[in-house]
C-alpha cells in the first residue's frame, strides 16, 4: 500500500513539472524580454527583429525591446548576450556571419558559437542576387564571367563588408567559375550599392531587401539569383545554375539563438513564441515585400543547418586563403 501511494505521489509530482513547463511554453515571455541585433537600426536584421517582435507583441502584455549591439563583427554583441541571465528573455540575432563565417576567417575570435551559442529557430533567408553596374555595359551573367576571365584581377566587386554573407556569395561565385576579382569591401549594402549605381565597382552579391530601390529605380541590373528557382519579384532573371554555372547557390540568412547554459523549456518556449510570431499574417507579409522568404524550424534542425553550412563554408575560406586577422 505505502509502495502504491509513493508512486502515485511521483507521478502526480511529475505530472505538476510537466504541466509548469507546458504553461511556462505557452506564456512567453514572462517579464521584459531584449532581442540584441548586432547591426545598426534600419538593415535586414533589425527588420526582421522587428517584424517578428511586433507580432509577438500580440500576445503578451510583456515589452520586447530590440536592442542594437553593432561592432566587432557580431562579437560586441554576442558579449552583451554572455553578462545577461540566462533564462531565454535575453536573446541575439544570428547569421551566416556570427555562426560559421567568423570562426574560419579570425584566428582569435572572442567567443566560440559552438561552444557559446545554442540556436532557437530560422527567421529568413535573404537569397543572393548577382547585380552589376548599368555603366559597366555588362547584360548577362555569361558574359560577366566572360570578361573576368579574360582580365583576371580587373574587375572589382563590393561587398556589405569582409566577411559578410555578401563577400562569401561572391567568393563562392569566384571558386567555382576559376576567376579572380579585386574585393572591395564597405560598411553596410547601402554604400556598396551607392558605388555600384556610380560605377566605382562593377558588381556584386546582394539580397533583393536591399537592392530592390537600385533595381527598380534602374541603378542596378540583376544578372542571375544565387537560388534553386527564380525569385518572384524578380521572374525574368534566370538561376546561374540555368546558365550552367553550378554549385554558386546561397543566401544570407538570420536566426535567433540564446546563451548557453539557458534551460531547455526556456529555449523550447522561445522557439515557440518566435514560431508564432513569424507565422503572423502582418509579419509573413512584411518579409515578402522585403523579398525575405521566412523560416520556422525547430532548434534541432537550426543547429544541424549550421554544423552542414560549417563544413560547407569552411572549406571554402581555407581553400581561398581568406583570412580577417
Amino acid at each position: 500500500m505505502k509502495r502504491r501511494v509513493f508512486s502515485a505521489l511521483a507521478a502526480a509530482v511529475l505530472a505538476l513539472g510537466s504541466s509548469a513547463a507546458l504553461a511556462q511554453a505557452s506564456s512567453f515571455p514572462t517579464k521584459p524580454a531584449r532581442w540584441i541585433v548586432p547591426y545598426p537600426a534600419g538593415g535586414g536584421s533589425d527588420y526582421m527583429a522587428r517584424s517578428v517582435s511586433q507580432a509577438m507583441q500580440a500576445d503578451t502584455p510583456q515589452p520586447i525591446t530590440v536592442d542594437n549591439r553593432p561592432g566587432g563583427n557580431g562579437a560586441i554583441a554576442v558579449a552583451e548576450l554572455m553578462r545577461a541571465p540566462r533564462d531565454g528573455h535575453t536573446f541575439i540575432n544570428v547569421d551566416n556571419g556570427v555562426m560559421v563565417f567568423n570562426p574560419a576567417l579570425y584566428k582569435s575570435l572572442s567567443y566560440d558559437p559552438a561552444r557559446d551559442l545554442v540556436p532557437v529557430t530560422l527567421l529568413g533567408r535573404l537569397p543572393m542576387i548577382l547585380v552589376t553596374s548599368p555603366a559597366s555595359g555588362i547584360t548577362d551573367a555569361r558574359d560577366f564571367i566572360a570578361k573576368a576571365k579574360a582580365q583576371p584581377g580587373r574587375l572589382s566587386y563590393g561587398s556589405a563588408g569582409a566577411g559578410s554573407p555578401q563577400h562569401m556569395a561572391m567568393e563562392l561565385l569566384k571558386k567555382v567559375t576559376g576567376t579572380f576579382m579585386v574585393h572591395i569591401p564597405y560598411r553596410g549594402s547601402a554604400p556598396a550599392l551607392a558605388d555600384l549605381a556610380g560605377g566605382q565597382v562593377v558588381a556584386l552579391m546582394s539580397d533583393y531587401a536591399a537592392a530592390r530601390p537600385f533595381i527598380t529605380s534602374g541603378k542596378a541590373r540583376p544578372l542571375a539569383v544565387a537560388h534553386s528557382s527564380r525569385l518572384p519579384y524578380l521572374p525574368d532573371v534566370p538561376t546561374l545554375a540555368e546558365l550552367g554555372i553550378q554549385g554558386a547557390e546561397t543566401s544570407a540568412w538570420v536566426g535567433v539563438a540564446v546563451a548557453s547554459g539557458t534551460p531547455p523549456e526556456a529555449i523550447q518556449a522561445l522557439q515557440k513564441s518566435l514560431s508564432a510570431g513569424i507565422a503572423q499574417p502582418a509579419a509573413t507579409k512584411r518579409y515578402r515585400d522585403a523579398g525575405i522568404d521566412p523560416v520556422n524550424i525547430t532548434a534541432q534542425e537550426f543547429q544541424a543547418q549550421v554544423k552542414a553550412e560549417t563544413v560547407r563554408w569552411h572549406k571554402l575560406i581555407k581553400e581561398q586563403g581568406i583570412t580577417l586577422d
